[in-house]
């Protein structure tokens, strides 16, 4: 399970002009699955995103999570965060779970993680042609893959 995840200031996901969802202060979380992908993954990188002490505190340094700062998060589905690259300039998604794995995986980790921050997450739509618009705070961008957890 490979996460990027970007500290905004807001996020919206809209489908064929229609505002799906959209979030204030928070973290936007674009998620990729794999077949090989389990429930403990899951748990794991929700622990670690509600966790990860990427907002700022009193004095400018980055030393609270989105628990402590009371933030908002919205996942969108990203199979592309699979992607090889290895041979020719056309990426392989071999790698990506297919929809009848990635679904079920994407709404469990969404469960834990409204779980885990006790409040709803915003969500776009699995598979759908999604416009995401976000302003990235510092900017902070961070990867995490749970199957390679430096």
């Amino acid at each position: 399970m490979r996460a990027t995840i970007q500290r905004v200031t807001i996020a919206s996901v809209t489908v064929d002009e229609e505002l799906i969802s959209k979030i204030s202060k928070g973290l936007l979380i674009f998620l990729g699955i794999e077949d090989a992908d389990t429930l403990e993954d899951i748990k794991w990188l929700s622990n670690k995103i509600t966790n990860l002490r990427i907002f700022n505190d009193g004095d400018g340094v980055m030393n609270l999570s989105l628990l402590q700062e009371e933030g908002e998060a919205m996942v969108i589905s990203q199979f592309t965060l699979h992607a090889s690259t290895k041979k020719g300039n056309r990426p392989s998604y071999i790698k990506a779970a297919k929809p009848e794995i990635a679904i079920p995986l994407y709404e469990s980790f969404v469960v834990q993680l409204e779980k885990d921050l006790g409040k709803k997450v915003a969500t776009g739509i699995f598979g759908a042609d999604m416009k995401v618009a976000l302003l990235n705070d510092g900017p902070v961008t961070i990867q995490i893959d749970t199957k390679n957890k430096e």
